[in-house]
């Protein structure tokens, strides 16, 4: 089996455990891309803690499952936003105003569209989740 997008995988399966009331749930593989977008779900208190389990040559995310996730996913094309660009996006993605976040990578870190408004930086848009 070939994973052609991993970060929309991982997304769909913590969505999809979600979905059915799990407590826990494991994503592989694993990359820092993954990691950093679950540390941004986790400041959003849409996930609880996960960790990195080491099994053989790759490893397994354990994610913790609050139930505060109605969806998320990755968002395909990557487009590159301005921060004067935000609020379309954020009409298109996301169901209400101040409810969920875009995920954006800049060229300060993963970063929601709030914190990238905030500092006043553009960047790709990856992910959404409310």
């Amino acid at each position: 089996m070939v994973l052609l997008d991993p970060l929309a995988n991982a997304l769909s399966a913590i969505k999809n455990a979600e979905g059915v009331g799990k407590k826990e749930c494991c994503v592989k593989p694993v990359s820092k891309l993954i990691g950093n977008v679950l540390r941004v779900m986790q400041q959003g208190n849409y996930i609880g803690d996960f960790e990195l389990v080491e099994d053989g040559k790759t490893g397994v995310f354990k994610i913790e499952l609050l139930g505060n996730i109605n969806r998320c996913g990755a968002i395909k094309p990557r487009s590159s936003v301005h921060t004067t660009d935000l609020e379309r996006w954020e009409q298109r993605y996301l169901p209400a105003r101040n409810f969920g976040f875009l995920i954006l990578t800049t060229s300060a870190g993963i970063l929601t569209q709030v914190e990238a408004r905030e500092r006043g930086i553009g960047g790709k848009l990856i992910a959404y989740c409310y």
